[in-house]
């Protein structure tokens, strides 16, 4: 493909996902596009729009764009995809101190993990370590989606 995309740019919308949402790559303008499950319905179903204010009516051309033209669009790794739960694990197994890592550990089990990772990694001074390792692995991800894609990236 001729396109080239920003990495930054598609990690910015991996790191903003909606669960109602779709972020889609156009791979003929290379625009990165946010298309929600609600317009891309009312696309495929023709329901009339004109009523709507007109953000809501450039956001539904959009998905009308999607739903007719669908083969020039690919979806952008989604969350599930990117896992950052396995990030975070995998980032609690590097950790050397056993005592850190333990705790780490402990905080991603069951409900709230997200909360209590990232107070354990406050309280452990650790941000910094996590954060870097976290850009690295969002990066890995974006440039491993544009490989299989055969999509043209910058950094």
């Amino acid at each position: 493909m001729n396109i080239q995309v920003s990495l930054k740019d598609i990690i910015e919308e991996m790191e903003v996902q909606f669960e109602e949402s779709r972020s889609l790559l156009n791979i003929k303008t290379g625009e990165i596009m946010i298309v929600n499950s609600e317009d891309l319905g009312a696309a495929e179903d023709e329901e009339p729009f004109d009523h709507l204010p007109e953000w809501e009516q450039e956001n539904r051309m959009t998905a009308i764009d999607v739903v007719e033209n669908f083969e020039n669009y690919i979806e952008l790794p989604t969350k599930y995809a990117v896992n950052e739960y396995g990030i975070m694990e995998n980032f609690s197994l590097k950790v050397r101190d056993q005592r850190m890592q333990e705790s780490l550990l402990r905080a991603i089990k069951g409900k709230s993990a997200f909360r209590r990772f990232k107070d354990k990694i406050i309280d452990f001074e650790i941000e910094d370590q996590w954060y870097s390792y976290r850009d690295e692995c969002f990066k890995q991800i974006a440039i491993d989606w544009c490989q299989e894609n055969k999509i043209n990236f910058i950094e």
